[in-house]
């Protein structure tokens, strides 16, 4: 389909892509249709992530009976509540207030009957937000696995099998507490296939993953846990639950729903939407570099289009790197140092819950004079690559996107523009 429009500010019109992702995967959006019906006993709201706090509140406007219970989310992404609590924890890195959460939760669902409700609310997130140990271990224990994890380059599925067999609540084991009740999950997926026992590790969701799997995670990317966590999963003595009869789970947000809603966004605005997948991992600047060369081949066709893809790379950050940023903008700084200039090549890659990596910002923009306009304010663009130093290059540049905590999150987001350069 031939671009319908002229396009005057593609800056823009990124920027509108990005908005309609995020607001088909908004919690006042995807919660009310799936919400089950009451029960003839209580309803007990347990929710984790990023999402947590405007899932309970689309959840309090559309309940038709009585309910009580609490949500933990990252702290900036509370929403206040009548009837359910909303409590902020450290993300992505566990704290007390995480384990006090978790602490609670197993507290509020037992001794709950058959005619019993728990509606847990789980989003992307809720692996550090409900941060209990598993017995013999200690937060520092969590949170020094915790941080190897996420240096390594580990995929999410890898990292969250690990979580799951040093925790007390993950992998199921909150809804085994919950039993006989019944456990209705509403899962707004973060993770790449959308399985919804990954997002946040599960805790309601029966495991398939098993200790051996969190030992192989661990040698698989080299890191040496604290002899106490070693011992623990040597031991494998408290494996997940495998099968829980009263549980069930409805993804209700996912990236496909976003990218899908960029795309048809992009027709409207007579642009040709491409979409390559939004389920894509790997080491952002290796994506980026793949992205590239296909962008440049639609740009020698003279094929005016938006490529736009979505999952979650990673970011392997080697022993004294002290750059700021995150996966999206590592990939957009990687993007431009492929194309090198390339005439009529605009670029957008933002994380959907509004945070990338330790910045402030949800990702940035790349323009085809971005790597020029570094380099006349003195920076290396290959440099700050080199050091995971991508948000301060295009702070420098006024290209960083911040919007706050969106309080959704169905992982990143990309959109590469091929405009006539002529």
């Amino acid at each position: 389909m031939p671009m319908l429009v002229e396009i005057s500010d593609p800056v823009a019109v990124l920027r509108e892509l990005f908005d309609a992702a995020i607001e088909a995967a908004s919690p006042a959006r995807a919660v009310p249709p799936a919400l089950p019906s009451a029960p003839k006993g209580r309803t007990v709201v347990i929710g984790a992530g990023k999402a947590a706090a405007a899932m309970a509140r689309a959840v309090e406007e559309h309940w038709p009976a009585p309910l009580s219970g609490f949500v933990v989310t990252a702290a900036g992404h509370g929403l206040a509540c009548e009837r359910i609590e909303v409590v902020e924890a450290a993300h992505p890195m566990p704290d007390e207030h995480g384990l006090r959460a978790a602490e609670r939760a197993l507290a509020l669902v037992r001794g709950l009957g058959r005619d019993d409700l728990v509606l847990a609310l789980i989003s992307g997130g809720g692996s550090a937000l409900l941060a209990l140990p598993a017995r013999g271990l200690s937060l520092a224990d969590k949170r020094a696995v915790t941080a190897a994890l996420l240096r390594s380059g580990a995929a999410i599925g890898e990292i969250n099998a690990v979580r799951k067999h040093l925790s007390a609540i993950k992998g199921g084991r909150l809804a085994a507490a919950a039993a006989p009740a019944r456990v209705v999950t509403l899962v707004i997926s973060d993770v790449p296939g959308d399985d919804p026992a990954t997002v946040a590790s599960g805790p309601t969701l029966p495991d398939a993953t098993s200790f051996a799997d969190a030992r192989a995670v661990l040698a698989r990317y080299r890191i040496t846990p604290p002899d106490v966590v070693a011992r623990h999963l040597a031991l494998a003595a408290d494996e997940t639950p495998k099968r829980l009869d009263r549980a069930e789970a409805t993804v209700i947000a996912r990236a496909r729903d976003a990218l899908d809603a960029a795309a048809e966004r992009a027709r409207h605005l007579g642009i040709e939407p491409i979409v390559l997948g939004d389920s894509i991992e790997g080491e952002a600047r290796e994506v980026a570099g793949d992205h590239a060369r296909l962008t440049l081949r639609h740009a020698r066709e003279g094929r005016p289009c938006a490529l736009i893809s979505g999952g979650e790379t990673t970011v392997t950050i080697g022993q004294g790197a002290a750059g700021k940023g995150g996966r999206n903008t590592e990939f957009l700084l990687a993007l431009a140092l492929a194309l090198d200039g390339a005439p009529g090549i605009f670029a957008i890659a933002c994380d959907t819950d509004g945070i990338d990596g330790d910045s402030d910002a949800a990702g940035a923009i790349v323009r085809p004079n971005s790597l020029a306009n570094a380099r006349a304010r003195g920076l290396d663009p290959a440099a700050c690559l080199a050091g995971h130093d991508s948000a301060r290059l295009f702070g420098a540049l006024g290209d960083l996107v911040v919007t706050g905590p969106t309080r959704t999150n169905v992982n990143d987001f990309r959109a590469i523009m091929v405009l006539p350069s002529g």
